[in-house]
């Protein structure tokens, strides 16, 4: 049901996941990043609380390999479960389960790893850890987004998708960008617009949560 791409900025040290999937709200269930620490996309018979856990235990020291292999091991349905993980350093590292649906695969790429399951066949995440890691001049919500699209012009999935998701994490807490386009023809295409007009403002709001005084003004009816 979904096709995703996890991925890090070796020039900035950016984390974060793109996804999209034929049913509703993918964005609330299957990725998951942390500033300073990693991305982890779980997918397939998704299990949202593996994002948490994983991202914990690459924040205490473990390397994606051993997340993963971690997450499997204390997992109660396992083979059910499709999981992508990247930390600070090191190749990426994911799983799929015996019980992943459809025609499935994973390609790690150097700062990447796309994974997917109801594929139309089996070079989607090829095309997605290909365009994301042929182009680490651009922004990472950018490479993410692109990614997304290679997968899609690859195939993508067996039927339409019709949610999708862009979660990429900074040097803060809360997450520099989290777009979803939900229940709609042509999500991704829709992720692709939200991106262009969030990103010339995305700054301006990082600013207004850390020095408000130095922020840009709000442009809002009624602002003084």
């Amino acid at each position: 049901m979904t096709f995703s791409v996890t991925g890090r900025c070796r020039r900035t040290g950016m984390f974060g996941v793109a996804v999209s999937t034929s049913s509703i709200a993918v964005g609330a269930r299957c990725p998951f990043a942390r500033a300073g620490v990693g991305a982890v996309a779980t997918q397939n018979i998704t299990n949202p609380s593996l994002g948490p856990k994983g991202l914990d235990l690459l924040a205490a020291g473990l390397g994606a390999k051993e997340v993963v292999e971690r997450l499997v091991s204390e997992e109660r349905f396992p083979e059910f479960r499709q999981l992508a993980v990247i930390g600070r350093a090191g190749p990426p590292a994911h799983y799929s389960g015996a019980k992943t649906l459809g025609t499935h695969n994973v390609a790690p790429g150097a700062d990447c790893v796309a994974a997917g399951n109801l594929l139309a066949n089996l070079n989607v995440p090829k095309a997605m850890a290909d365009s994301f890691d042929g182009h680490p001049e651009l922004h990472l919500a950018d490479r993410l987004v692109r990614a997304l699209e290679a997968g899609l012009a690859a195939g993508g999935e067996v039927g339409p998708v019709k949610s999708a998701a862009l979660y990429v994490v900074d040097k803060h807490p809360w997450p520099l960008a989290d777009l979803r386009v939900d229940w709609r023809d042509g999500p991704i295409a829709a992720l692709r617009e939200l991106w262009l007009v969030y990103e010339p403002q995305m700054d301006a709001y990082m600013t207004r949560a850390s020095n408000p005084s130095a922020a840009p003004a709000y442009g809002v009816p009624g602002e003084r």
